[in-house]
């Protein structure tokens, strides 16, 4: 007997849908049971009234009467398609002997096969709060990303849409363009279907849409030449229309989108016999001089968005703490990928971190300000090549107190980097974001030079742009130590890798000097 039949002929007698080992473990204990000496008749032993069988951890309740009648029903057809008395009996026989047996071994071992099977299969509630659980222990997400784009959503807004419409043009130019092609495509589709039910409407109305007869007058009823005539009592007299070649919707659409886009093929045009088409064809020139005002207004400014100017500006992967002239410094590197100039550059930085107060206030993020030189004008780049810029860790700077293991365990940490400019091209206003996380804040480094000096010009490598090298002697305390203890740097014991490529790039006229590092042996060369 296949492993379909067998859950179908099954299907009457579990509640719940039957695995197919299952099935045929049953069937052929069954088979098994017949063979032992099970009457074939099916008239073995009969079943409890509410036999019960654990399957998958879940107790199944075999209904006595109501599901025994609605198998052998099953049976009977399926044998009497089979064809066949024999057949039938020994189908009864065998299903008989499958549900004696199913139900025998269930009353003996049905009691602690549920229980073993419950202690071994997790309840669902369980299961279902286990990922749950998981879930809920995400690391943080970053507050702005390295492609600048703010991770904020906003929810639980009152009036959004009212407030949106209200600034319709600053909306238009904030959407994406699929919905911008579509807002442009529906307003002057609908705009013409407007005014050429108009056209229709007032067409219909002065019933230039139909043939309209007049009696004639040029000869009186009863006179021997209107009988010459015939005995037509007048004729069609067709009075002038408001539009001109207009007699269906199709031609006063197509009348409206002529005059809207002033294509004019010399077809169809407005009479003066309506002075209402007049004023609806007015009205539609307005309105079209409007639409497109707005429309291409939108189209241009969102074209002309500074957005994608920052796709050429660029942030260094990584920041790195070092000395400079004698001071703890944090520094990160930005360039400008085009030729044209950033005007009026500036650079600001901030400090994300969560922080609760001395009287019990928890902020999620507080802002903290890092000074890039805004006091001395530092902030404020010339960016034909790329710059490093440098925040120098003093007693007004939030890493004052953070050593190196405090500055790489604390996750909570982002710092936040901003370019602003205007593009020279428009002389519209940029700005360009990224962020640093702890674990991209790299202690001792420093970033390798990318400017090099050449005869007739100088030569900016962005391969090294990412690139940092390690200086072991950088002090791993915090700022606040080291200006506590006044550490003082070994000369032999400092490394300046710009000042080593400096040299290394001498003419070749000059003699080399023996006690130089070669450049090919120094593992930062380029």
């Amino acid at each position: 007997m296949g492993a379909a039949r067998v859950k179908r002929r099954f299907s009457a007698v579990v509640d719940g849908p039957v695995e197919e080992e299952e099935v045929m473990r049953l069937a052929q204990s069954a088979a098994d049971t017949a063979r032992a000496g099970g009457s074939p008749t099916g008239s073995g032993t009969p079943p409890s009234p509410s036999p019960t069988h654990a399957r998958n951890g879940k107790a199944l309740a075999l209904q006595g009467n109501t599901n025994n009648a609605r198998m052998q029903s099953a049976m009977e057809e399926s044998v009497g398609r089979g064809g066949g008395g024999e057949g039938g009996v020994r189908g009864a026989g065998m299903c008989s002997g499958l549900r004696s047996g199913r139900v025998g071994s269930v009353g003996g071992r049905g009691e602690a096969r549920l229980s073993s099977d419950q202690d071994s299969f997790p309840s669902p509630s369980t299961t279902s709060r286990r990922p749950t659980r998981r879930s809920s222990r995400r690391p943080r997400h970053r507050f702005v990303g390295k492609d600048g784009r703010c991770n904020v959503t906003f929810v639980n807004m009152s009036e959004r849409g009212q407030r949106y419409l209200s600034d319709l043009f600053t909306t238009c130019v904030d959407i994406r363009w699929r919905w911008m092609l579509i807002i442009f495509t529906l307003s002057f589709l609908l705009s013409w279907l407007l005014f050429g039910f108009v056209f229709w409407l007032i067409a219909s109305m002065h019933g230039d849409l139909s043939v309209r007869l007049a009696p004639s007058s040029s000869a009186s009823p009863g006179t021997g030449e209107a009988g010459a005539r015939g005995e037509s009592d007048g004729e069609a007299v067709v009075e002038e229309p408001c539009f001109l070649q207009v007699n269906s919707f199709l031609a006063a659409f197509l009348f409206s989108l002529e005059t809207q886009t002033s294509i004019g093929y010399g077809f169809r045009s407005v009479t003066e016999e309506c002075p209402l088409a007049v004023l609806a064809v007015v009205l539609q020139c307005i309105l079209g001089c409007i639409i497109d005002a707005f429309i291409i207004g939108a189209v241009m400014a969102k074209i002309a968005k500074p957005k994608k100017r920052n796709e050429t500006l660029l942030f260094s992967d990584t920041a790195v703490v070092a000395l400079r002239d004698g001071k703890l410094c944090m520094m990160w590197r930005v360039g400008n990928l085009r030729k044209s100039h950033l005007v009026e550059a500036h650079v600001r930085a901030q400090l994300l971190k969560p922080r609760v107060t001395p009287e019990g206030e928890f902020l999620p993020l507080d802002n903290m300000d890092i000074n890039v030189g805004f006091d001395t004008g530092i902030d404020r780049i010339f960016l034909v090549s790329p710059v490093t810029i440098v925040h120098e860790i003093d007693d007004e700077s939030p890493f004052f107190e953070m050593d190196r293991k405090t500055l790489e365990s604390d996750s909570e940490l982002e710092v936040v980097v901003i370019l602003e400019g205007m593009v020279e091209a428009t002389a519209m206003t940029t700005q360009c974001r990224s962020s640093y996380l702890a674990s991209e804040i790299l202690w001792g480094q420093r970033f390798e030079p990318v400017l090099f000096e050449r005869k007739d010009c100088y030569q900016v490598d962005y391969s090294f742009f990412h690139q940092t090298y390690e200086i072991p002697s950088t002090p791993s305390c915090s700022a606040k130590e080291l200006a506590e203890h006044k550490y003082i740097q070994s000369l032999r014991s400092s490394f300046c890798y710009e000042n080593e490529v400096a040299l290394q790039l001498v003419s070749a006229d000059d003699d080399p000097d023996p006690h130089r590092p070669s450049q090919s042996g120094h593992p930062h060369n380029n």
